[in-house]
């Protein structure tokens, strides 16, 4: 589907309310339908993006890379779709998306769903995206040309297995779950761009988180390595009015994956909360609606 001069690739399954979900750095779409969107489609309309420059979609040379440039393009995005109010669901920086589409597109969003979520200024990166931390831009471009592909094939188990500790890794995750399609070169240079600006929006969006006023769902793993559900988490509670915060004790970041039954009961919570939907329902076969152009 071409939405602002990009083509974005998402899928769409199920019947019900709309929901939009959104991956995480260096991710895909196929994150969230691998294990999550099967136990969701039943009960709603679930759609998976691929969000630009990252799995099958694009993302243009000099096109912004920062939070409010990519919730704009999602919110062209469910227009394109008529998608009406739905709930949306960010894992990770895909979390950070959403909240940023929550604040800047109210029309856009019935409730939000946060995973793992990105959702304060994190001055140290993560130390399995270190490598990421790449500027200039010039610098960067000549990294994803030459090093990134060939470095990333060579540690990629050990990348992946750091994203999901303390979790075990699915056999199928290279593929079906498209953990290969993060080591590409120009998935490289995409998360590095958006490493290199997240910062600037994020200091603006904590200001204004007490003027959300829609259901917000957030669901941390206790041994998360990647994102502290103290800093992250604990951190929303009082500045979000009736915000819904759950800790599972034991699991790791990729908890659309490792704890894919917590998830679908904090998606159907803010559900229950949401303003009903403008938009009607649609049936679609499972995985038969995957679309690009």
């Amino acid at each position: 589907l071409e939405v602002g001069g990009e083509r974005i690739h998402y899928t769409d399954e199920g019947r019900g309310p709309a929901l939009l979900m959104i991956h995480g750095l260096t991710g895909c779409g196929r994150n969230l339908t691998h294990s999550l969107a099967p136990q969701l489609r039943e009960r709603f309309r679930v759609i998976t993006i691929d969000r630009p420059g990252s799995g099958y979609s694009t993302r243009a040379r000099g096109a912004a890379a920062d939070l409010p440039a990519q919730a704009s393009l999602v919110a062209r995005f469910i227009r394109t779709l008529d998608l009406g109010q739905p709930l949306v669901l960010g894992h990770s920086l895909g979390g950070a998306v959403a909240l940023s589409l929550a604040l800047d597109h109210r029309q856009s969003v019935s409730g939000l769903i946060l995973v793992a979520p990105l959702t304060h200024p994190q001055r140290m990166l993560p130390l399995v995206f270190l490598s990421l931390a790449v500027r200039p831009a010039f610098l960067r471009r000549w990294m994803s040309l030459t090093l990134a592909a060939p470095m990333a094939m060579l540690g990629r188990r050990g990348l992946v297995k750091s994203v999901f500790a303390p979790d075990p890794v699915p056999e199928d995750f290279a593929e079906r779950g498209g953990g290969l399609l993060g080591m590409r070169s120009d998935s490289f240079y995409n998360a590095s761009s958006e490493i290199a600006v997240v910062n600037r929006s994020l200091p603006g969006m904590v200001k204004h988180y007490p003027s959300l006023k829609l259901p917000v769902g957030l669901i941390y793993g206790s041994a998360d390595p990647v994102l502290s559900y103290r800093r992250h988490g604990e951190s929303m509670v009082g500045k979000v009015p009736g915000l819904s915060l759950e800790i599972v004790q034991g699991r790791g970041h990729m908890l659309p994956i490792s704890a894919v039954e917590r998830v679908v009961a904090m998606v159907q919570h803010v559900a229950s909360q949401a303003a009903p939907q403008r938009s009607a329902t649609i049936l679609h076969p499972p995985f038969a609606a995957s679309r690009a152009s």
